[in-house]
């Protein structure tokens, strides 16, 4: 029975780290693709997508863990049943409750691998990409000294140079401002400068124009000037986060948050407690999809034709269980007296393992009438 064990859970092991390295690389390539996109149209350089994606690595992982966990189980309890390796374990007598011990084992890893994940890396890498985004928004000299791009380090600003020589000069400068509702200036200069002071960087531009269309009346104003200073310190002003995520604080404070957080965040104490309630619960999921994934291949006996129907009834129940989640997230998050809902989906998800092993340890319905008949 410990060979069996070993066995089994050998084999969870190896398919669960196969099918979680092909999602998490699908997701994260996914993810990095879109985040390439907005880094190149900033000029940022390719170690800052680096540590940037590195940092949703974490939660990537988070999300695919209990997906891997529940193909896993369903794989490999499919392989075992096809080749009938779970038949012969029955015949000796071994119950299916008994025969869930290694996916409970299995369950129970993923889930210590889920808590590491909820509790310390995904809220420290959420606040570590927060902290190097607002950086990078706040950090908009080193984004305007991109050659031949058009760059847009602020809402509302479009920003291009044609090029940026060995001295630092900036020759033939487009500044696009566009932030205001009913007008919108183009500043052009042969040459300009960037310029660090005590309030923040300035652009001196040199030999140009300003063009103002009021959008009104559709009037053009055009001013020249010799040297014109543009205060680029303002963009910084408006860039970066105006307020902190709840999924960064750690768990401690998500059960008792203090003035602090409310105002950083902007958020009530509901949302806190329904976060916090949530760390608590996440680590059952892969628990959960596993139990699942195996008790209802479990149900029926050996066919020809697969266990298709029971691989149809888990993805189901996972399904179900994950829509219930989502009914009772939103309820939790607007009432702290129903944080019990959180729990109400890992619950759900336990009592239909137990119903689905116990259905596999009892005859079929059939059987059970050719008895009574038989009986007659």
């Amino acid at each position: 029975m410990a060979r069996f064990d070993r066995y089994f859970l050998y084999q969870l092991m190896v398919l669960f780290g196969f099918f979680s390295l092909v999602l998490v690389s699908v997701y994260w390539i996914n993810r990095a693709v879109i985040l390439f996109d907005q880094l190149l149209a900033d000029g940022q350089s390719a170690g800052v997508f680096l540590t940037l994606t590195l940092f949703t690595l974490p939660n990537v992982i988070r999300m695919v863990l209990p997906i891997s966990a529940f193909v896993a189980a369903v794989y490999v309890t499919n392989r075992l049943a096809t080749e009938s390796e779970l038949v012969v374990t029955q015949a000796t007598g071994m119950s299916p409750w008994r025969m869930a011990r290694p996916v409970l084992y299995f369950g129970l890893i993923v889930s210590l691998l889920m808590a590491l994940l909820v509790h310390i890396l995904v809220p420290v890498s959420r606040t570590q990409l927060a902290d190097r985004a607002e950086e990078i928004e706040a950090n908009v000299a080193a984004r305007m000294l991109t050659e031949g791009q058009f760059l847009h380090p602020a809402k509302g600003i479009t920003f291009y140079i044609r090029e940026v020589t060995r001295d630092g000069e900036l020759i033939d400068v487009f500044l696009s401002d566009a932030r205001a509702e009913t007008t919108r200036t183009d500043y052009m200069a042969a040459r300009a400068y960037l310029v660090q002071q005590d309030t923040g960087p300035k652009l001196v531009m040199v030999d140009g124009a300003a063009q103002t269309l009021d959008q009104t009346d559709n009037r053009l104003l055009v001013t020249t000037f010799e040297t014109f200073t543009y205060d680029v310190g303002a963009l910084m002003q408006s860039s970066g986060r105006s307020r902190r995520d709840v999924r960064e604080y750690d768990t401690l404070t998500l059960f008792n948050p203090d003035d602090d957080a409310l105002a950083a965040t902007r958020k009530d104490q509901a949302r806190f407690l329904y976060e916090g309630h949530l760390r608590i619960a996440q680590p059952f999921n892969p628990l959960v999809a596993s139990m699942i994934g195996f008790a209802a291949l479990m149900i029926g006996g050996f066919s020809r034709f697969g266990v298709w129907r029971q691989i149809g009834l888990a993805v189901v129940l996972i399904i179900v269980l994950q829509a219930v989640e989502n009914v009772t997230a939103d309820m939790a998050r607007r009432d702290t007296a129903l944080w019990p809902l959180v729990y109400l989906p890992t619950f759900l998800g336990g009592m239909a393992v137990a119903v689905m092993l116990w259905m596999a340890g009892r005859p079929p319905l059939f059987r059970w009438v050719r008895r009574a008949e038989a009986a007659s």
